[in-house]
């Protein structure tokens, strides 16, 4: 199918939104080829947003984003410092749908882009998050998650990737280790995003102004939003943005850090599983090559199994490469 124009969407969200009077339209990049998109202009002054999916993924993705953007009431909207893009209509198209949504300002982000100043404003936006009362995820049916819960999920992912042949041991070893540490697992669960990456949020300046895909809003580990800032290359990042967390949350969760470097750890043994079951050689050949330099990265730290400063974890670039390229998150996630 080719691709909607700009035109054609505009069109389509009239359909979609009753009243509407569009006076531009103009395409929008980085949806992966997935989703058809437009930036909508209206007379009355509004900026608006459509968005069609292109494949069964893609409309599998947009449906659980409803049904968590639905959950976040005004009351709940009010709690967090910054946008969620608001659902306007809907219209019935080609067999999927169009969804118009409010803008929401600001410039998308790249884990090379985060400076120690937007990361303290991360920090304090996914602790603003986490303090969500649990109800919001529960009145709508999603996912909740113990802490008993999040620990036998890793194992399930460890003991399926070792089944494997394919990683190394010293890296099982090192994972089992954490697994048996009942320390890491004395954690209350939050309200999650659960899909959280650079891309995820929007900025002006230094400041968050909006997080976009809310598919899997859960209640789950906290550590599963900020794992992702282990990739950066700059061992500020990922303090700086930890500590705003902790500072904003005004609950230490201790082991946070580590249960982080672990999820990290195991978005690699989640990627080998996938090119497993999609049969796929070039997946899994990508994956063994990623396993074995996260070897090469922390074997001098084999014996302390995960460090509890998550500044000394940066570097694991693999895992946000995966992240931007949509790779499947862990089974306890609403997908």
């Amino acid at each position: 199918m080719s691709r909607r124009s700009p035109l054609t969407l505009a069109a389509l969200a009239t359909s979609a939104v009753a009243g509407l009077d569009v006076t531009q339209a103009a395409a929008i990049g980085g949806t992966g080829g997935e989703v058809d998109s437009a930036l909508l202009s209206t007379r009355d002054g509004r900026t608006l947003v459509i968005r069609v999916p292109r494949t069964a993924a893609a409309e599998s993705e947009q449906s659980a984003d409803l049904v968590a953007v639905r959950a976040l009431s005004d009351g709940v909207r009010a709690r967090l410092p910054f946008g969620v893009p608001r659902m306007l209509g809907q219209a019935p198209v080609d067999g999927t749908r169009a969804i118009v949504s409010e803008f929401v300002d600001g410039a998308p982000l790249s884990l090379a882009g985060i400076t120690p100043g937007i990361a303290a404003s991360i920090g304090q936006a996914v602790a603003a998050i986490h303090a969500l009362p649990t109800s919001v995820v529960a009145d709508v049916g999603l996912p909740q998650l113990r802490a008993i819960d999040v620990m036998r999920e890793a194992v399930t992912t460890l003991d399926r990737a070792a089944a494997t042949g394919l990683v190394p041991a010293a890296l099982l070893r090192r994972w089992e280790g954490a697994a048996e540490d009942s320390a890491l697992w004395q954690f209350t669960p939050t309200v999650i995003n659960g899909s959280l990456s650079a891309s995820s949020f929007l900025v002006v300046g230094d400041s968050v102004t909006g997080l976009l895909g809310w598919a899997r809003l859960q209640v789950g580990d906290p550590a599963r939003d900020l794992f992702w800032m282990l990739g950066s290359s700059d061992p500020a990042v990922p303090e700086t943005a930890f500590d705003a967390y902790h500072q904003a949350r005004g609950i230490h969760d201790r082991q946070v850090g580590r249960r982080a470097v672990f999820a990290a750890e195991l978005e690699l043994a989640r990627w080998l599983l996938h090119g497993t079951e999609k049969r796929s050689t070039e997946i899994v050949d990508d994956a063994v090559g990623m396993l074995h330099a996260l070897l090469d990265r922390v074997s001098g730290d084999l014996t302390n199994p995960l460090s509890s400063e998550p500044a000394a974890a940066t570097g694991l670039d693999e895992v946000d490469e995966l992240l931007e390229r949509g790779a499947p998150r862990s089974p306890g996630s609403a997908s």
